[in-house]
């Protein structure tokens, strides 16, 4: 009796046991299958807005495709080879499991797998590669779950898209895309058949590397599917005579695209909390504004050493150009040779120089109506408050318009007005433009900033002069699509006014001058352009530069070039000033035109008044006097003087007296002036001197002649 309950408590130990192991294996995959592992990383491609593919991201390049696209006969394929009991068993076939556990015995080692396609899923998804029993039972754990928890055609479909073919890619579709340009519902049955060799040994029956191979290959899966009468032995033989028939496609990165496409990376975080690994692993769809043409005309450009000088090598560069209507980034170069991942310097603080003054001087200023285009302000070496402001040049002109100022881009009046409207007055135009900046003192009317402005926010800023007054955020990206193509986010338009039109007129106009006979007139584009320069002295080398910009618009685009070194020392500065970055951006604009023809000039909108160019008054004038007879008095004098080259200009004509001088007419557009009543006897010194009725300034007086009998 005693033998006997040991025999039967032995037995149901065993038994229990068993039913524990069944039980772990039945239900424990849930502890090995992690259902965010089932969600498939998939390829994102960036694409402009017809669906021309310029970059593709991915971890695994995978197109994911439903089952319902796929072909049977592709289907029927991979089960044939794979899984032939596929829809009969559980998840584990075990008449296989019994065959691989025999050769293993024999061989003394792991040998054989038994795997079916759950299995091979299984292990794809949530284990390694390794061949032992445990990783082994936790593949069966996990395939029995996989089959307690998804249909059939559910476990197929994610096999079909999990699977790696070589190459690089994953899943059917781009296996299909790969080696036959084709998409994978419009394989034929030799095709598909090729693809469902591949899944044993992707590399060794590559079709690319090992044609035959890939071949024999191709034949034992067709025999196969005709073993399982999924076609006939017509069907095989006719599909047997095909070649592989290959049309491999090699996709090239796009190295002019590469700025750009960290560019819409950088957004996508900032804007729709996308992040770089989820837009490398979602499959989206992202449609950006990219203009290629542009894009690749700029990126060449900066591949041109001699736009880049500097006392060595690696001159870097940044530039960017919008649409002025829509705000729409039509191309980003963030360095010479830019590689995806790199610096992007278009999105990189620097020194901005002269290029503020428009910005955070001139614009505020003009804002008010003591502070006019033909306003004079001092242009003398100023300190304020300890500040020296002195001219590049140091010249000086005791007064200037604010026109002149602008165009000639001098110094010490941009500090003196900025004073006068105040910093924090010039700061709140600065915060509206986008540009917020934390410096207190007046070195902000010279850029001399404590963090910088990116080339993306200068080209924003300077947006807002050629369009209206309005300020909008510059927009890489148009729309997203999920990996289902359904539309998630799709970009807003937001506009505020922070100039007036006739402000924001006013300096396109100045600013047009200073590209034509300012410091914005290096380098050659003969249509409408407005811009401003700026550069920054170089903090360790006398008279050298460490930042040079050019900000300039057209009416059809905004663009912001800079130029420099990354890291500035003794032994890196610019042998050259904002002339570099200004001839850059007048070459681009002249191929741009080349391609789409642009605006020959400036249209003033209807809502502004138009600004008179600047006059010019004479500094040589010949005056001549002479008699006149007839009229109210008997004799008349006659005062003559070289005509003017603007009949804008009027001459103020004065009498020389004892004491003062007095005015004693005024001519517009003319260059006589009759003086009544000469006396009889004695005599009168005369002289003219031009006056420019825009600034209200007198200029150089002619030379003085004398009437007498």
């Amino acid at each position: 009796m005693k033998k006997l309950k040991w025999l039967f408590l032995s037995f149901v130990f065993i038994l229990m046991l068993g039913l524990i192991g069944y039980a772990v294996i039945l239900f424990g995959g849930g502890l090995i299958v992690d259902e965010e592992d089932m969600v498939l990383d998939a390829t994102t491609t960036i694409e402009t807005n017809d669906g021309t593919v310029i970059g593709k991201l991915y971890d695994e390049n995978r197109i994911p495709i439903t089952l319902e696209r796929i072909p049977e006969h592709v289907q029927e394929a991979f089960i044939a080879v794979e899984d032939r009991r596929f829809y009969d068993h559980a998840g584990v076939d075990f008449i296989s499991v019994v065959r691989a556990v025999f050769r293993d015995i024999v061989a003394m080692a792991k040998v054989e797998g038994a795997s079916t396609i759950t299995q091979q899923l299984a292990k794809n998804l949530f284990l390694t590669n390794d061949k032992t029993w445990l990783r082994k039972t936790k593949e069966v754990m996990a395939a029995i779950h996989l089959e307690r928890h998804l249909s059939k055609n559910e476990i197929l479909e994610l096999y079909l898209n999990e699977i790696y073919f070589g190459e690089g890619v994953y899943g059917v579709e781009a296996a299909s895309l790969k080696f036959f340009n084709k998409s994978a519902d419009a394989l034929t049955l030799s095709e598909g058949a090729l693809l469902a060799g591949l899944a044993k040994a992707p590399n060794g029956y590559s079709p690319i590397n090992h044609p035959e191979k890939a071949m024999n290959r191709r034949d034992v899966v067709l025999h196969a599917l005709e073993d399982t009468d999924a076609i006939s032995t017509e069907e095989r033989l006719e599909a047997q005579g095909k070649t592989l028939s290959l049309d491999v496609q090699e996709y090239e990165p796009k190295p002019w695209a590469a700025s750009y496409i960290d560019l819409v990376l950088k957004e996508a975080q900032d804007k729709y909390d996308l992040s770089a690994d989820e837009i490398r692993r979602g499959g989206y769809q992202v449609f950006v504004n990219i203009n290629p043409n542009i894009q690749q005309i700029a990126y060449e450009n900066f591949q041109d050493d001699h736009y880049f000088p500097g006392n060595t090598e690696r001159v870097e560069g940044a530039f960017i150009m919008m649409e002025q209507d829509s705000g729409k980034i039509a191309a980003a170069v963030g360095g010479r040779d830019y590689r995806l991942g790199d610096l992007n310097r278009v999105t990189v603080k620097r020194q901005p120089g002269s290029t503020m003054k428009p910005l955070a001087v001139y614009g505020p200023a003009m804002m008010q109506e003591a502070y006019q285009p033909y306003t004079l302000i001092p242009d003398q070496k100023t300190e304020i408050d300890g500040y020296t402001a002195t001219n590049y040049d140091d010249e000086y002109a005791g007064m200037v318009s604010v026109y002149e100022a602008l165009v000639k881009s001098k110094n010490a009046p941009a500090v003196w007005l900025l004073n006068e409207i105040g910093i924090p007055y010039a700061k709140d135009y600065l915060n509206q433009l986008n540009i917020p900046v934390q410096d207190e003192g007046l070195a902000i009317a010279l850029g001399g900033l404590s963090e910088g402005v990116t080339p993306l926010q200068m080209a924003e800023s300077y947006r807002a002069f050629a369009s209206g007054g309005n300020v909008v955020d510059a927009l890489a990206i148009e729309q997203i699509a999920n990996r289902e193509g359904e539309v998630i986010y799709e970009a807003e338009t937001k506009t505020a006014e922070v100039f007036s039109p006739q402000v924001a007129w006013n300096m396109t106009s100045i600013l047009s001058r200073a590209v034509t006979e300012g410091t914005g007139s290096a380098g050659s584009y003969p249509k409408a352009l407005a811009g401003k320069t700026g550069s920054t002295q170089h903090p360790y080398v006398e008279d050298a530069v460490k930042d040079a910009w050019f900000a300039g618009f057209t009416p059809e685009y905004v663009s912001a070039a800079w130029m420099g070194y990354d890291t500035s020392d003794e032994n890196h500065y610019l042998t050259a000033g904002s002339e570099m970055p200004t001839k850059l951006t007048k070459d681009i604009f002249s191929e741009i035109d080349k391609q789409e023809s642009l605006a020959a000039s400036f249209e003033k909108p209807d809502n502004v008044a138009a600004l008179p160019e600047p006059i010019q008054l004479p500094g040589d004038i010949s005056l001549h006097g002479d008699y006149s007879f007839g009229g109210f008095s008997l004799f008349n004098g006659k005062l003559e003087w070289t005509p003017p080259d603007d009949e804008r200009i009027v001459y103020h004509v004065y009498q020389e007296k004892e004491g003062i001088d007095e005015r004693i007419g005024k001519v517009e557009g003319d260059n006589e002036y009759t003086v009544n009543r000469i006396p009889f006897f004695g005599s009168s010194r005369y002289y003219v001197v031009p006056y420019d009725p825009l600034t209200k300034t007198e200029g150089q007086k002619s030379n003085t002649v004398e009437l007498s009998m």
